[in-house]
């Protein structure tokens, strides 16, 4: 009798946990609920799919959006558009339990959008590397996956503080200054805010466009002149697309050679990879401080 009750004392301890409800803040700072852990995710931004995935939920994860490549797993699964051209009727016929979206520009729109439709929504938009592993923590309590993302968090966490050691300078060393070119035409770089802007900093570098306000201003030739970088970095596949500053021969990045591209996927996705694109980062900035 008394070992009946005790297995009937635990079967109801294993439902009671199943479907407790779950809370978290996302990057927006809005509460997100859920009566249970999500069991039908979709993920609307790439990066988004990645710390999905890191935090232990593809099991979860049914939809994802167009260039969600990595993991390699994440390519079988069906894609509802992205937020610039969404199939929004294909995401709701979906009836997901919870959608990950990219918390900017046109993803705030579709965020309302689905919401007045009853879905539950969680902003991603990490702006800095603490950022990045508390939404691999936060992602795995909605996912009922807590004890994966908690390991994994430490492990970036972990990953990232050899990199600090690593590439730290002493307080009386010069900054690296550097360029770096989101887009060519128009040309387009990232200030402090961006979390790519803190990978330069964690290496040793400095961004000459830092302190401009926009997140992603446009700016001109003669202002990149006038910076005269140390070193220009862009995060293409390969260092090609930089060819055309060669004839800039008053640039010091061009008289030394510092032209360095970082595979974007790497640096551009505020995700787990993002510390390899950092690794990248900083070995390049250390060759153009050592030149």
């Amino acid at each position: 009798m008394l070992h009946q009750l005790g297995s009937f004392f635990l079967l109801s301890l294993t439902v009671t946990t199943s479907f407790a409800a779950v809370s978290v803040k996302d990057d927006a700072m809005h509460t997100v609920t859920l009566t249970q852990p999500a069991q039908r995710i979709i993920s609307l931004a790439p990066h988004a799919t990645e710390l999905l995935f890191e935090a232990g939920a593809a099991k979860s994860v049914v939809a994802v959006s167009d260039y969600s490549n990595f993991p390699e797993a994440a390519k079988n699964l069906p894609s509802v558009g992205n937020v610039f051209a969404m199939d929004t009727e294909r995401l709701l016929a979906i009836k997901p339990d919870l959608v990950v979206i990219w918390g900017t520009g046109n993803g705030k729109v579709l965020a309302s959008k689905l919401r007045s439709n009853h879905i539950t929504v969680f902003e991603s938009e990490p702006r800095n590397y603490e950022m990045v592993a508390t939404s691999i923590e936060r992602l795995s309590i909605l996912a009922g996956t807590e004890t994966v993302g908690k390991a994994a968090a430490a492990k970036f966490r972990q990953r990232l503080e050899d990199l600090r050691k690593t590439y730290r300078q002493p307080d009386s060393s010069t900054p690296v200054t550097v360029f770096y070119e989101v887009w060519n035409k128009p040309l387009m770089t990232l200030n402090d805010e961006h979390m790519i802007s803190a990978a330069i900093r964690l290496c040793g570098g400095r961004n000459v466009f830092g302190r401009l306000k926009e997140l992603s201003p446009t700016i001109t030739t003669e202002a990149l002149l006038s910076s005269n970088p140390d070193a220009i970095i862009t995060g293409g596949e390969n260092a090609d697309s930089l060819n055309e500053w060669r004839s800039f021969k008053t640039l010091t990045a061009v008289k030394k050679n510092h032209l360095y591209a970082v595979k974007g996927d790497l640096l551009n996705r505020a995700g787990p990879r993002i510390l390899d694109g950092t690794e990248a980062l900083c070995k390049q900035i250390a060759l153009a401080r050592e030149k």
